[in-house]
């Protein structure tokens, strides 16, 4: 049979792609080679624009309530605290930090929103061996238990992974860089009082000359991550009699038993591009980055965002067919953040010299006594939203504002009031462009364009405490315009109707046409 779209792969990137999609009103089959969610805790930091988005599917509650919220991290050098930041000082947003959260329990939340929604026809046990492209039809070839069969589709979405097949079939590679150290990662249960923060230590003294990571969990898990050099025998790691005197002499006098153990080294590379015709790569198949600083998941759902709206619009005739190749150009900016943040924690981690071990240790040393070397740490730069500074979707910028909220920023959110009711900013935005505005007056003709919600301040919602006006500089009136993805295309003081027509004309991509 021939599908719309059809995904490869239910992970966090593969799930959320079909939830929004059908979302949008898109019929989407869902394959994926296995028939349970992950083993293992996996991902577990899931940062708070990842969950804005997951909020908007409708799958964010229950892992709100599952998951461990948390915003303070520390670290140390030896046996002595460094410094310690927080992550959210700031009230006035629905979503905390971050939350952890095991992999496991989020894909299964995930997969309880698909159950929710007729439009995915979600698949076990579909083996994708073989993609072919012919024009505008994309075939997959694929296995199952009950023999094989075959399938077509307008689009595919590749989120199968790190080891992709989707792209060893059409011969796609990607490049990058691969680390050799080694990392024994560690799920133990076991009940403490450690306040819920994140921890690295440099060199502790129960793990001299490496690094170690701890995270609680739910249900009393706790993560561990001890580096243990490129030279270990990761088999011999993983055995139990040499996991316990690592974790032994880290807690101490403590009960405790093993969960899940696995080592692991990583590559931080991505493809060329993300956009090979009618196939769209996203996730892991598209690009991989280090564990350190949760860049891995977070990015690629904010990937996932930033794809589906353009190819929602694309396939109704709503937008240019140019507007996918912003895809490519937005979130390879946002893969060369990701791998450049991840790349420079892992250097400052394993010191590759004697040299620049010595710069890394006197770093940290200053950092316990001078504010300005704390910005030299890094033990892992967490997930922020990505800034589409140089995107062809952005308005050029108005003189009067101030740089926050600029085009191409994630939106912040603010509590407001809304017929009574008190809310969130950005649970009021929907599923298109939105118009905010504050003390202009709006053409009644741009309240009738499709796919634009205004939303005016004072009529439609009440600023509850003042961090709308303050957060988007709109003390002295203004209009935003905001994308499906919730970021800023546009903005003014004081603009005509047809600046706002042009620029979301501009944001759908017709001024890009000479690129199809």
């Amino acid at each position: 049979m021939h599908h719309p779209v059809i995904v490869v792969g239910a992970g966090p990137s593969g799930l959320s792609a079909a939830i929004e999609l059908a979302v949008c009103g898109i019929p989407t089959v869902l394959l994926d080679d296995n028939n349970t969610v992950s083993t293992g805790s996996r991902a577990i930091c899931f940062a708070k624009r990842t969950l804005e988005i997951w909020d908007r599917l409708g799958c964010a509650a229950p892992m709100l309530e599952k998951g461990v919220v948390w915003q303070l991290g520390k670290v140390f050098f030896r046996d002595a605290q460094v410094y310690q930041f927080n992550l959210l000082p700031e009230g006035g947003h629905k979503m905390p930090a971050f939350i952890n959260l095991q992999q496991y329990y989020v894909e299964e939340f995930l997969v309880d929103r698909v159950h929710e929604l007729p439009a995915i026809d979600l698949r076990w046990k579909n083996r994708v061996t073989r993609v072919v492209q012919r024009g505008d039809v994309v075939a997959l070839e694929i296995e199952t238990p009950d023999g094989g069969y075959t399938l077509t589709c307008d689009w595919l979405i590749a989120a199968d992974g790190a080891n992709s097949p989707t792209r060893e079939s059409l011969s796609v590679r990607s490049h990058g860089q691969e680390f050799h150290d080694q990392f024994l990662i560690c799920d133990i249960t076991m009940h403490a009082d450690f306040p819920t923060e994140r921890r690295f230590w440099f060199d502790p003294p129960f793990h001299p000359g490496h690094s170690v990571l701890l995270h609680r969990q739910p249900d009393n898990v706790w993560r561990v991550d001890f580096q243990i050099g490129a030279d270990a025998d990761a088999a011999d790691a993983l055995r139990i009699e040499n996991i316990a005197p690592r974790i032994d002499a880290m807690l101490g006098e403590r009960q405790w038993s093993l969960e899940w153990a696995s080592t692991y080294t990583f590559r931080c590379r991505k493809l060329d591009r993300f956009v090979h015709g009618r196939v769209l790569f996203v996730g892991d198949a598209a690009h991989q980055v280090s564990p350190f600083g949760a860049r891995g998941a977070n990015g690629a759902v904010q990937g996932v965002e930033n794809l589906i709206w353009k190819l929602v619009r694309v396939m109704r005739g709503g937008a240019s067919p140019a507007l996918l190749a912003t895809y490519d150009d937005e979130r390879q900016h946002g893969a060369r953040e990701n791998l450049l943040n991840s790349t420079r924690a892992t250097d400052f981690i394993s010191p590759k010299s004697t040299i620049s071990r010595v710069f890394r240790d006197s770093a940290l040393l200053l950092a316990k006594r001078y504010p300005f070397a704390r910005a030299l740490v890094n033990s892992g730069r967490l997930s922020v939203p990505c800034r589409y500074d140089d995107s062809a979707l952005n308005t050029p910028d108005q003189d009067g504002f101030t740089p926050a909220a600029r085009p191409g920023s994630a939106c912040a959110d603010a509590a407001i009031t809304r017929h009574g009711r008190a809310g969130w900013l950005l649970e009021s935005f929907g599923a298109g462009f939105v118009l905010l505005v504050a003390g202009i007056d709006v053409p009644d003709a741009l309240r009738q364009v499709t796919d634009l919600t205004v939303l005016e301040l004072g009529s439609d919602f009440i600023d509850a405490n003042g961090d709308f006006a303050r957060r988007y500089d709109l003390a002295d009136g203004g209009v935003y315009l905001i994308r499906p993805d919730q970021h800023v295309a546009a903005r003014w003081r004081r603009p005509h109707e047809a600046d706002v027509l042009r620029a979301m004309r501009r944001a759908l991509g017709f001024e890009l046409e000479n690129l199809v």
